[in-house]
């Protein structure tokens, strides 16, 4: 007469009617759907920490704001005065005197 009693283990149906409470919010810093109320860190970035989070475990997560993934508004312009060496304050000569010298 061992009597078992199965209803106390219900993990699935009935257990998720009672989620209705938020754990993360939106971070200030990157945006995500990842910063915890009550811990006030965001899981993604690790705001409020001057440096980001980041975890060479996770090489897509890496990938995803790495260098490249941005505006680059200083490095899209680098191999371009690399190739002039730096100049700067000058003036470029005109096709046709250019063509003349030559």
């Amino acid at each position: 007469e061992l009597m078992m009693f199965f209803s106390s283990q219900t993990k699935g149906t009935s257990s998720f009617g009672k989620r209705h409470s938020k754990t993360h919010t939106s971070c200030p810093r990157c945006g995500k759907i990842s910063f915890h109320f009550q811990k006030k860190v965001c899981s993604s970035c690790g705001y409020p920490s001057a440096k980001m989070r980041r975890y060479n475990w996770s090489n897509k997560a890496l990938r995803r704001r790495t260098q490249g993934t941005g505006r680059m508004r200083y490095m899209k312009s680098l191999p371009r005065r690399f190739k002039n060496g730096f100049r700067e304050g000058t003036q470029a000569k005109s096709k046709a005197i250019a063509g003349a010298e030559a």
